[in-house]
This record gives C-alpha cells, structure tokens and sequence, in this order.
C-alpha cells in the first residue's frame, strides 16, 4: 500500500484547517467550509474557532454571517451534536443525518409520553399535532423563545416524568422536546440569541423564513456519500474507525458509504493504516511555523477519534470523562499545552511539553490574538477540564 506518514497528516491539517498563517481565511462561511462543519456545542467554540482560523475577522463578521447574510446556520446533526455548517451543506446534512435523527427522537419522546400515561389515544399522532400547532405559531410570530411558544401552544407545556421513582426524577415540560423534532424536521431554526455570542438562549424562526427557497432536497444516499467525500478531504487520510465516530452511523453505513467513493487504503505510520480519496495521495508542501489557541471542542480535535498522532500522551490534562477537549495549545501540527481565560479576562497557558523560543514567541503572538478576540466579553466553560480548572483556579 502506499503510505502517508505523520509529518504529512500535520501538513495536510495545517493548511486544510486553515491554521498555518498563510492559509487563514478572511471569510467565516469559507472557513466553516474548510472544516465541514464547526462544532457548537459550547456557543463560545464557533467564534473562537474562526478567531483561531480567520485573517482580520471579529466576532461581529460571524455574527453577521449567522444572523444577517445566513451563509450559516445552526443545527444538530452528526451524533447528535450541535454544529454551525454552511447554509449550502444544509441540505446533505438533514438527508444524511437530521431526517433519520427526527424518526428517532419522535419515537423516544413518544415512548416517555406513553409510559407516563399523560396522553389519551395515539401518542404519535398527538406529539405531531403539537409540532404542527408549534410550527403554525412560530410562524404567526416570525420569531420565537420557547417560553413564547409555550404560551400560545398549552399542550407544550404538559409535564412528564421520565425517570418515575429515581432519586433524579424530576417532571419536565415537552417544548424543549418537540423543538428539537422540528428543529431534526429541518422546519425550524435556531437564530440570534438574547445575549452576546456566548450566549446560548436562542430565539427560533421557521426555516420557511429564514433559509434560502432554493435549497433542493437530497437523496440519502447522495447526501451521505457527499458527507463523506467532504470528511475525507478534510481529515483523511484517517481509518474508517474515526469516519464511524464523527458520524454516528453503523459500521454497515460507514462501509456501503465508502464503497461509493474512489478511496485509497494507506499505510499510517503508527502501524495503522487509512483511508484517503484516490485523488488526494499527492504530498501536500509543509507550511510555515505555525502555532494555534484552539477552543474547546474545536472541530479539528473532534475530527478523529484515533488522536495520538497529534496529541501524544495530554489526554489526561486537556480531557473531561466524557471526551470532551478543553482549550489545546497547537505548534506545527500537535497538541504541545492547553489555555484558559481567567474570570478577570486573561489568557493564561501551560506548556506540557517543550518547545523552541520561535515557537513560545508564536504562541505568545496567538495568545494576544485571542485576547483581542475575547475583548471585555468572558466566556463561561460549558464543561471543564482539569487542566482548565487548574489554570483559573
């Protein structure tokens, strides 16, 4: 098999993430292409991922590309997961990922309505009612919170206990339920939040008025086959273990999928081996030096889940218990400390493992970078990490 070795998987992700300084990008909506998709887990990682990637950017040009020109839009999708993706993509991923993600989060949510014996008669056909009721006064109001909606809408607010008996049982109303249904459905859509960009109270709107009317569906098929080809290029060559991951699909998924592109099997030399697309075995050229703050859940760890070639031995320090990054320190393609913002607005770092003075000079350059980014605004961490809880501590 032909083989690709570590120093050019660095490469690759130096300037295919846009990292490299000669391959950022002035535009949010071309970086989130870069990356197939921004994580958005945390409100705070889609801006700070830009910010990391981005040439002569503020937060308000994300803003701008989210909420006023909507080249992206926020949605769950892969696993489950929150995402920022080019508005363009949105189609590939609601055939790929979304549509089959509303069939079984409306079966779950029917399933704890059925146990809890709140609805009388076809517990299905009432959770659509309530989606179709849901949806009608989102678009009487153009733009809604859930607590709006629950007003106009009594049936979202019908309580159901999920864990009946459970020390943790707790009743809970169904708006946030039949939101996430729409949302999957592709029928309505997250926009701006009632705060800054670390805020995560999100208005919604439906997708009628908020997404382009040009937006053709996509055959299943097609659109994973699409997903895939976009990963490949941006992460491969990597092993069909990692695309299994970033995906959530079956192995059988994964594998039929592939089957459908002109792939190469390559040897990795960690002793492992990856797939990369056929056209793409060319070396791509080492860049310049390079060093990167990266947020939390930024998208280029995410990418893998076989992340040793790049992350050695900090797992401990930059992960939570659920597989979670925290904020990582990247030099020339790996992982080498972790950062964090202090409650009065400092960057503070940790270095763990050591490096050249040019390369502490390029990190201290990345440093005052963030730092502008972040200006007076303090983002709160969704989770945290113990390296991050030692360095605000």
């Amino acid at each position: 098999m032909p083989s690709i070795d570590t120093a050019q998987r660095r490469a690759r992700l130096a300037t295919r993430h846009r990292l490299a300084p000669s391959a950022r990008c002035a535009d949010p909506t071309e970086i989130a292409n870069s990356m197939v998709v921004l994580h958005a887990t945390d409100p705070a990682t889609v801006y700070l991922s830009v910010a990391a990637r981005g040439s002569g950017l503020t937060p308000a040009e994300v803003e701008r590309a989210l909420y006023d020109e909507r080249t992206l839009v926020r949605l769950l999708a892969m696993r489950r997961t929150m995402f920022v993706a080019p508005t363009a993509l949105v189609p590939v991923l609601q055939s790929a990922c979304c549509d089959p993600m509303a069939v079984k989060q409306r079966k779950t949510y029917s399933r704890f309505l059925e146990q809890a014996g709140v609805v009388d008669g076809d517990v299905q056909a009432w959770f659509s009612e309530v989606e179709a009721q849901t949806h009608a006064a989102l678009l009487a109001r153009g733009a809604a919170t859930g607590a709006q909606l629950g007003k106009d809408v009594p049936r979202l607010r019908t309580q159901v206990d999920t864990a009946p008996g459970k020390p943790y049982s707790k009743p809970t109303g169904i708006t946030t339920w039949v939101l996430v249904v729409l949302g999957a459905e592709g029928r309505i859509v997250r926009g701006r939040p009632n705060g800054g960009w670390t805020s995560s109270q999100y208005t919604w709107s439906p997708a009628e008025n908020w997404l382009p009317q040009d937006l053709s569906p996509v055959p299943a098929a097609t659109a994973k086959v699409e997903l895939v080809r976009r990963w490949l290029r941006a992460f491969g060559p990597a092993p069909l273990t990692d695309l299994k991951w970033w995906t959530g699909w079956t192995l059988g998924e994964v594998r039929k999928t592939v089957a459908e592109l002109d792939t190469v099997e390559v040897d990795l030399d960690d002793g492992g081996s990856g797939l990369v697309l056929a056209d793409d075995l060319d070396p791509v050229p080492a860049p310049e030096p390079w060093a990167a703050l990266l947020p939390a859940l930024d998208p280029t760890p995410m990418g893998w889940q076989s992340r040793d070639w790049f992350l050695g031995r900090h797992a401990p320090a930059l992960f939570d218990r659920n597989g979670n990054i925290g904020p990582s320190i990247w030099a020339d393609g790996r992982i080498v400390g972790g950062w964090a913002q202090r409650a009065d607005g400092e960057i503070v770092t940790r270095l763990l493992e050591d490096v050249d003075s040019a390369t502490e000079h390029r990190i201290r350059a990345e440093v005052e970078r963030t730092a502008t980014w972040f200006g007076e605004v303090r983002a709160i961490p969704r989770f945290r990490t113990p390296l991050q809880r030692e360095l605000t501590a």
